[in-house]
């Protein structure tokens, strides 16, 4: 018996169906995407922790000394790609859509100098210019606060995005105080020469008045200048000493420390798993297995 196909499948152009599925076909790999990035618990991936708005030292886990970490914040205007260079740095990977920024603080452990460290990095909503200056959240200044060191993005296609630097320059002094931290300055899109609203050299001139690294960089082309610029921040904090402990933070650590040695020497008690991993993957597979049926009754 011959069955003849939809008509969605064999015309040459989009159908109002074919559209929905690529539609739900599109959100289904963001909802993947995201459920994929809170789902990785291992050494040396990286791990989606949290909103911003909550910020909190990543949890070290049980057992186990916990490295050093190194904080990092990502400031600059809206879709200059602060994710995209967040996500190409922790990961290599280069994913050219993002849902609007919320603000997520990622982590990873790397080598840095031949040292364990885990580093966090602050990803902040954009920011915008008005009639009253640069409109600012309230959680953006706690990550400058929060953070050792902050980078501050432009694209070279947003003339508007490289006004702003100079201002958030400004806040970070202002924020920083005494203790302001180290700031490089990032140019981001080198690779859209079409769409160059920047000229190359004033970047370099403008670091140079504010006294910070430079680097011009392609999120989406090339990772090597991505690990570049952000690689040299992260030795550069690395050869601080680390910042000073309360005796209560010194004694626990020193708790945890012994205990991780106990541990180690019991054979009999397993590595603990992450009691929220299985509960996590179920639900992401009752999420995708929706999706799916979503997509199959259209």
């Amino acid at each position: 018996m011959h069955h003849s196909r939809p008509d969605y499948l064999t015309s040459t152009e989009d159908s109002p169906e074919l559209q929905r599925i690529n539609f739900f076909c599109r959100k289904s790999w963001k909802v993947i995407f995201s459920s994929f990035l809170k789902l990785v618990d291992k050494p040396g991936e990286m791990r989606l922790i949290q909103n911003m708005t909550t910020i909190a030292e990543c949890p070290s886990p049980e057992y186990s000394v916990p490295n050093r970490v190194i904080k990092m914040a990502v400031i600059g205007g809206s879709g200059v790609g602060k994710t995209a260079l967040v996500v190409r740095f922790l990961t290599r990977r280069f994913i050219g859509d993002y849902e609007r920024n919320a603000g997520n603080l990622y982590s990873r452990e790397v080598q840095v100098d031949s040292e364990q460290v885990t580093i966090q990095v602050q990803d902040t909503p954009g920011m915008e210019m008005t009639d009253n200056g640069v409109s600012l959240p309230d959680h953006v200044t706690c990550s400058i606060q929060w953070a050792d060191a902050v980078v501050l993005v432009y694209s070279v296609t947003d003339r508007r995005s490289f006004d702003l630097i100079d201002q958030l320059h400004q806040l970070v002094v202002r924020v920083g105080g005494a203790n302001m931290p180290p700031v490089i300055l990032l140019a981001n899109k080198a690779d859209l020469l079409h769409l160059r609203r920047v000229d190359s050299q004033q970047g370099p001139l403008l670091a140079g008045t504010l006294g910070c690294s430079f680097y011009e960089v392609s999120a989406s082309e090339d990772y090597s200048q991505v690990h570049q610029a952000f690689h040299r921040l992260c030795c550069q904090l690395a050869k601080q000493p680390p910042p000073p402990v309360s005796n209560s933070s010194s004694s626990s650590h020193q708790n945890t420390a012994s205990a991780a040695t106990e541990k180690r020497r019991s054979p009999l008690i397993p590595r603990p798993k992450s009691p929220n991993m299985q509960d996590l993957k179920r639900r992401f597979k009752q999420a995708l297995s929706a999706k799916v049926r979503t997509v199959t009754s259209v």
